[in-house]
């Protein structure tokens, strides 16, 4: 998931001679974006050993995921003030500073909620990055070459959903999880080096107040509903103290939030974007969408390792095709939106990402042949690709070039929520189903069913799949949802209008 932030950029249009070369700094970026990228889906082959390490429910676990989207999209909306108030530069060493730290610091955590406090460090300083990358490739390369340079820039796209999974299922066999952390300190540092070197200096300019209430509304509350609603799904019960008082206060902050961000002059994003029928159904979609899609992918190398018993590498290796796939199609479809009309490509997306997730759920059990799962995963991942870009495509497609960065932030906003939102349910359902079909043998979650030997886990294996594909419906159904607001979007030549 990307943003596409663009910040005041100074009056000159080109770098001044003696200027480090565009290329230079962009081969930087993607560096550091790459390491970024890669984080967000190198974890998710690790849960089930986090699980079985610390003990957790994956109810619980998978808040090392949440709490670092949720810290991530906090800090999105914070990139512009930043830019204006340290400069690009300072403010670019100083996210890749907050999120090697926050590396270094997960790596050695010693329990489940310093993991999570430690993750949601490394989301705050990741979540500025992309946009401010962004911000610095844009500044540094002549008008006529910066469509070159931002093509570079979708390298660490097509590169980490790929090599994440991979590099993680191998460090954490091979090595320990704490390894998955540990990897991003030696890049890091190389970045902090080499941009303190390269990036060009560039002077603060003040512009707008950050809106302070609405950053201390949106994520908190958003965080607090999570974990009420993740607490109440877990034990079964939504009526104890600890249920509502977090999900009350959590939905009266978002309330706040959502009142403050259709009345302030500033506000953190401006919610009357949404008043826009294109940018609406296409966000619309999106949150049924990015809900399903990335919170499924919480349970696919739990499905492989748990109850097919293969390795965090190997589970890693059999998501290759359906990424592959995804890669390629996003960039067809990102070609094609500029020629076919959005209510068509969209909604087609949608209906052949859901069929193939449809048929891989069917296949969800505990001895079905594995190109009888990568095949259908392959067709969701076109699906995928057919889907996300241009759903953002159509949304900002005739918004006004002044209000491109609120729309592109409020877009990247909603994906990551979404994906935290998603995470939280699926982990609630699994635990769920789980404890429906295994009572008493999973009361230590994923990691006591890891931790079984093999004899006795391959007798529970048929329902142990039998939790998972009840999940996997749930995630079915959401994603198919997606495809009703995708119908009410914008034909292709509705140019300053909404068709």
């Amino acid at each position: 998931m990307t943003t596409a932030f663009m910040s005041r950029r100074p009056a000159r249009s080109r770098p001044p001679r003696g200027a480090p070369a565009p290329m230079a700094i962009a081969m930087v970026i993607v560096l550091g974006s790459i390491m970024t990228v890669i984080d967000m889906t190198i974890v998710n082959v690790a849960l089930g050993r986090l699980s079985q390490d610390f003990h957790a429910p994956v109810a619980t676990i998978q808040w090392v995921a949440t709490g670092y989207t949720l810290a991530l999209a906090s800090v999105i909306p914070a990139t512009a003030w930043a830019v204006g108030r340290f400069g690009a530069k300072r403010a670019y060493l100083a996210s890749i500073g907050m999120f090697t730290l926050g590396s270094a610091l997960a790596g050695l955590a010693w329990d489940t909620g310093s993991l999570i406090g430690f993750r949601a460090l490394q989301g705050l300083g990741g979540g500025m990055i992309t946009p401010l990358a962004m911000t610095i490739v844009i500044r540094a390369a002549d008008p006529e070459h910066r469509g070159r340079m931002m093509s570079v820039l979708g390298i660490p796209v097509l590169i980490g959903p790929l090599a994440g999974p991979i590099l993680g299922g191998w460090l954490v066999d091979s090595a320990s999880w704490r390894w998955i952390f540990f990897i991003n300190l030696p890049i890091g540092l190389l970045v902090l080096l080499l941009a303190g070197r390269i990036f060009p200096a560039d002077v603060p300019e003040p512009g707008h107040r950050l809106d302070v209430p609405g950053l201390l509304m949106l994520s908190p509350g958003l965080a607090m509903a999570i974990y009420g609603l993740a607490a109440g799904g877990e034990h079964g019960d939504f009526g104890t103290a600890k249920v509502l008082v977090p999900t009350l206060a959590g939905a009266a902050l978002v309330a706040g939030f959502v009142v403050r961000g259709l009345t302030a002059r500033h506000p953190l994003i401006d919610l009357r974007l949404f008043r826009r029928r294109a940018f609406a159904t296409a966000a619309g979609s999106l949150v049924f969408f990015t809900c399903a899609y990335f919170g499924s992918m919480l349970l696919l190398p739990l499905y492989y390792q748990v109850v097919r018993g293969q390795s965090a590498t190997a589970s890693g290796l059999l998501g290759i095709p359906q990424v592959l796939a995804t890669g390629i199609t996003m960039q067809i479809a990102g070609r094609l939106i500029d020629r076919v009309s959005p209510r068509r490509l969209v909604p087609a997306g949608i209906t052949l990402a859901s069929a193939g997730f449809l048929v891989f759920t069917a296949q969800v059990h505990a001895g079905t042949p594995y190109w009888h799962l990568v095949l259908p995963l392959a067709v969701t991942g076109v699906g995928v690709g057919m889907t996300i870009m241009p759903a953002m495509t159509a949304a900002t497609r005739n918004v006004p070039n002044a209000e491109v960065p609120g729309a592109s932030t409020a877009l990247n906003i909603t994906q990551q929520v979404s994906a935290a939102l998603g995470t939280a349910l699926i982990s609630v359902v699994l635990a769920g189903a789980m404890r429906d079909r295994l009572p008493g043998t999973t009361e230590g979650g994923i990691g006591a069913v890891r931790a079984l030997p093999a004899p006795a886990r391959d007798a529970i294996a048929p329902r142990l799949a039998g939790a998972f594909q009840h999940t996997y419906v749930w995630a079915v159904v959401l994603m198919a949802l997606a495809v009703l607001p995708a119908l009410f979007l914008p034909g292709r030549h509705a140019k300053g209008r909404e068709s």
